[in-house]
């Protein structure tokens, strides 16, 4: 499959959490592609350094910009960057979050809020302001990386699974009002994914077995599987696809039934209680 197939060659792609965890492979993804990649993240330095790398090893145009998602005016100044410097925007991808683990009892009202300020307020403000471009040039994509903790709760993990659970909701909102300007909306749900904040999940050999026999495919994912969904949501080969939410978790969320124990383990079971089909 050639890189033209998904056709982001020119596209103004953002990218928020551009530094950190997922963002900085999906911008390197979307600088494959060819398309024009807008960095946002509150490390200025990283941001501008990795921006200036990108355009040098992809020959693709690239802005930095050094943005608190959660902040309007920031959000305000960075959409006006954006237009000012390329007169449109194609996608923006919603990356930048936080996870904190308490149970609920001894979480602090504070931290609770963070959560939502980082989680909810921050995707809502990056696609509304975008979102007013989008709908007045009567095109764009919206995406979401949420999580399969937002159909299944993360316990002891601070509200993570709330927010995120919040983010889905969101992204139909987006997609049910906005369809009819041309503009998409749709979340994407990994689980089990070795990335840099999650590396140390993976440290222990037990942990790591134990994850993928939870998983119909028996493997943990990797930072690629995510980005391959991505580019895929981010291209005109999905355009039908709005107000989805496409899991990325190697069929984690079909495993109850081979979870249940039998006698024998569930497969032993099943073999020593086959009837022969009549010849």
């Amino acid at each position: 499959m050639s890189d033209s197939w998904l056709g982001l060659d020119g596209k103004v792609c953002v990218v928020t959490g551009a530094v950190g965890g997922m963002g900085t492979k999906f911008c390197e993804e979307y600088a494959k592609q060819g398309a024009t990649v807008v960095m946002v993240d509150l490390l200025e330095d990283k941001v501008n350094d990795y921006a200036k790398k990108l355009h040098e090893e992809y020959n693709v145009p690239t802005l930095a910009v050094k943005c608190d998602t959660t902040n309007e005016d920031e959000v305000d100044a960075a959409v006006k960057k954006v237009v000012d410097t390329f007169g449109k925007v194609d996608v923006v991808l919603n990356t930048a979050a936080i996870l904190r683990f308490s149970p609920l009892e001894d979480l602090r009202l504070d931290e609770w809020k963070t959560s939502l300020n980082v989680n909810v307020t921050g995707y809502f403000l990056m696609s509304q302001r975008f979102g007013r471009v989008m709908i007045e040039q009567k095109h764009g994509t919206l995406l979401h990386i949420s999580t399969i903790a937002s159909r299944f709760p993360e316990t002891y993990s601070a509200g993570y699974s709330t927010t995120k659970a919040a983010v889905n909701m969101l992204s139909r909102q987006i997609a049910a009002e906005w369809g009819q300007y041309g503009v998409r909306s749709n979340c994407i749900l990994p689980c089990f994914v070795k990335t840099p904040l999650s590396a140390g999940f993976y440290s222990d050999p037990e942990v790591e077995k134990g994850r993928k026999r939870l998983t119909a495919s028996r493997r943990i994912g990797t930072i690629d599987d995510i980005a391959n969904a991505v580019m895929y949501l981010s291209s005109d080969r999905s355009d039908y696809t709005n107000g989805g939410e496409l899991t990325v978790e190697g069929g984690f969320g079909i495993m109850m039934g081979d979870m249940t124990p039998k006698p024998g383990g569930r497969r032993g079971y099943a073999i020593e209680h086959h009837q022969p089909a009549k010849k």
